[in-house]
């Protein structure tokens, strides 16, 4: 069971804990892949804390998908590395704990702290842009600070970002991408007219914006720098910025012609006590309706360049500054009514219609609510007033009815009796129900879902064009993409030759990827692209994952009892479309893995030989941490690709060090990671010793 207080989600046992990281990673994963998440930022925030507690009173049961202690939750992905790691905030949320934060940093540092930069915290995405003579190089995200994506296709279309700099510098500047409320009504509007769904709020559109390539239309974004740092053929500009106070990086950055948030209402000052601080937190606060973007929070650092340095950082953020999250702005309003909405696995969901509220400068007139059995705990009521919370931009949710409001004239929530989206029966044998249909009842949504990006990958296949073919009967679910002819496709509107052609070729290309993204494809419940990559690596073949019963697949790291019984039934039901993509030659193999042994031939740490003289694999029973820019033959490989190649040796890959880790692949300015691998006495090895140690296994099967 799990519990909400105001301070932290309380968790009474192992299951509500697993429930709890799952949902989190959920939610962490669909926030920074487009700014839709089921949780809003107060109540993720909630939720974290409470996985974080539950943590330190069972340091046994720590489960690798936990977002604790992981840059962006350990949910974003990149395959571009960063030269410095590219970390979060952790937050505070009174006065109180800020009080408790400076103290503690003056503490580590031996000395007060004589200037603090306070800056609005944008609520968008965080970017670094890389500069070369003055000349703009390349723009990437985030990702899970140590990598992120190369998205500078899109940086054309972002405000704030010139091409060229006033001086011929070399750096790297870091800031957040967002869109503000006039760029999200203009991008509604284009995406509209191209026959486009209007963007959800302005962090989903600036999500979607930076991510999408070859649109028919522009939609523009803003880039707000908040640093910079060199890059490593800086020259004596790497001296000059690392003894610059941060408020004058700021000011460099600016006179280079960089967007920042200075002429801003929200303007980073810099105060001298914490009273000041304190006074410019609650100054920003009573502007955040009006302002002309979005805001979740205050950003607090200390000033001097020095300072900075001694507080150094930890594996998730730095030690010199910290979030001062808002509070959710809460009102109470009337519900309406609820609608019944129908996801891509058959999933039936409610919506509560709210009589229309002004929440955090927008008009609220939704709310989520979870499943039939959250609204019979909650005894909401149609007419009820209920207690509505948002934060930001992000989904409102009904916190519960205001009981003492009740007049009598509430009537009860009316459940479907079948399925709101196409009539069959409904499935409520689970707490969220779902259609009997499955799948095949959002037909468009699932097979959308299997060729998304993080799954097949197939090119040129949106939304709109599946659409068309499941309207003209080519599709009944994506196995029979890859039977698709090219006169088919020919033959529907707005098709012609070359765009039939090369929808063919990346289809054809996607009957190649790995098991693992077939398997996340198939859109298994309880599991995501994390999840299918280690039951792909486990079992190797997609005919033993369909064949291992509960038992066996709890022996996959992170998946439990009520997991394992819940993808053994899924596959069961999957069977007749995982046989279609057999039929239809869809790889059905990982590559690199090996299959797992057969029963009472496993060693002791119950891992399966690699097939070469009966000798274990090399990295067997290790957890395994990579930090810092690799070199010699580990240079190419991205942090996903570093984590692929630990896995194919038998190893777990991990991005932050604790007492559980076997071994630290330091590259060059590894920092922090190997402080604390050195103070745990964790194993070190260099990118060169680490080759050596897995070479069996450089460059086989590389996921596509």
């Amino acid at each position: 069971m799990v519990a909400m207080t105001n301070s932290a989600a309380v968790l009474a046992d192992a299951a509500a804990y697993a429930a709890a990281v799952e949902e989190a990673s959920r939610a962490a994963a669909a926030y920074y892949a487009t700014g839709e998440s089921a949780l809003d930022d107060e109540a993720y925030d909630r939720l974290a804390r409470g996985i974080a507690a539950y943590e330190a009173d069972h340091p046994d049961e720590v489960l690798a998908d936990s977002p604790t202690g992981k840059v962006a939750g350990g949910a974003a992905v990149g395959d571009v590395p960063h030269t410095v790691p590219m970390l979060s905030l952790d937050n505070v949320f009174s006065a109180e704990q800020f009080g408790t934060w400076t103290a503690s940093l003056e503490r580590r540092i031996g000395r007060p702290v004589t200037a603090w930069s306070v800056e609005p915290k944008l609520d968008g995405l965080a970017v670094a842009a890389r500069y070369r003579d003055g000349r703009f190089e390349r723009l990437i995200t985030r990702g899970d600070g140590q990598a992120g994506e190369d998205v500078s296709h899109a940086a054309a279309a972002v405000v704030g970002l010139p091409q060229r700099l006033s001086a011929p510098v070399t750096l790297e500047v870091r800031g957040e991408i967002l869109m503000t409320n006039e760029q999200f009504e203009q991008g509604n509007a284009i995406r509209t007219e191209h026959g486009g769904a209007p963007f959800a709020n302005p962090r989903n559109g600036a999500a979607g914006t930076l991510r999408a390539k070859d649109r028919a239309y522009r939609v523009e974004t803003t880039f707000f720098a908040y640093g910079a740092l060199p890059l490593p053929d800086s020259g004596a500009l790497a001296q000059t910025l690392a003894e610059l106070p941060h408020s004058e990086v700021l000011s460099y950055v600016a006179g280079l012609g960089v967007h920042t948030a200075a002429g801003t209402d929200v303007a980073p000052v810099l105060a001298t006590t914490v009273e000041e601080v304190q006074a410019r937190v609650d100054a920003i606060a009573s502007l955040r309706a009006a302002l002309p973007f979005g805001i979740d929070g205050i950003v607090i650092k200390a000033d001097p360049a020095a300072d900075q340095r001694e507080a150094g950082s930890g594996t998730r953020a730095p030690r010199w500054a910290i979030a001062y999250k808002l509070p959710a702005v809460e009102k109470i309003t009337r519900l309406l009514a609820v609608e019944w909405n129908v996801g891509r696995t058959g999933i039936i969901a409610p919506r509560a219609v709210l009589e229309p509220v002004e929440i955090d400068g927008s008009t609220v007139g939704y709310a989520t609510l979870h499943n039939p059995a959250d609204i019979t705990r909650r005894d909401l009521r149609l007419g009820d007033q209920v207690m509505v919370y948002k934060a930001g931009d992000i989904i409102p949710r009904i916190e519960a009815p205001v009981v003492h409001l009740r007049t009598g004239e509430e009537t009860p929530i009316a459940f479907p009796e079948s399925c709101p989206q196409c009539g069959s029966d409904i499935d409520a044998s689970e707490q969220r129900w779902r259609c009997v249909r499955g799948r095949s009842c959002r037909l468009v949504a699932s097979v959308s879902y299997a060729a998304g990006r993080d799954q097949l990958d197939i090119e040129g296949l949106g939304t709109t064009r599946v659409v068309q073919l499941v309207e003209g009967g080519l599709v009944a679910d994506f196995a029979d993409l890859f039977t698709l002819e090219r006169a088919q496709l020919l033959a529907l509107d707005r098709m012609g030759e070359t765009s039939t052609d090369n929808l063919l070729a990346a289809i054809g290309t996607a009957r190649t990827r790995p098991l693992s993204r077939v398997f996340c494809a198939l859109g298994v419940r309880g599991t995501g692209r994390s999840m299918s990559r280690r039951i792909a690596r486990y079992f190797a073949t997609m005919d033993r994952i369909v064949a291992a019963d509960a038992e066996t697949l709890q022996r996959v790291d992170g998946i439990g009892k009520e997991k394992a019984a819940a993808v053994v039934a899924e596959l069961a039901e999957l069977a007749p479309l995982i046989d279609k993509l057999v039929a239809a030659g869809v790889n059905m193999t990982e590559p690199g893995a090996t299959p797992p042994p057969e029963p009472g031939t496993e060693n002791e740490a119950g891992a399966a030989d690699d097939g070469t003289n009966g000798a274990a694999l090399p990295l067997t029973g290790m957890t395994v941490v990579v930090t810092g820019a690799m070199s010699g033959a580990l240079e190419k490989l991205s942090r996903n690709q570093m984590n692929e190649l630990i896995e194919r040796a038998g190893g777990r890959a991990s991005s932050s060090v604790s007492k559980r880790t076997s071994l630290l692949v330091a590259g060059e300015k590894a920092g922090s990671k190997r402080t604390k691998a050195e103070d745990l006495g964790v194993r070190v090895a260099e990118p060169e010793e680490f080759a050596e140690l897995v070479g069996a296994f450089l460059g086989a099967g590389e996921e596509s």
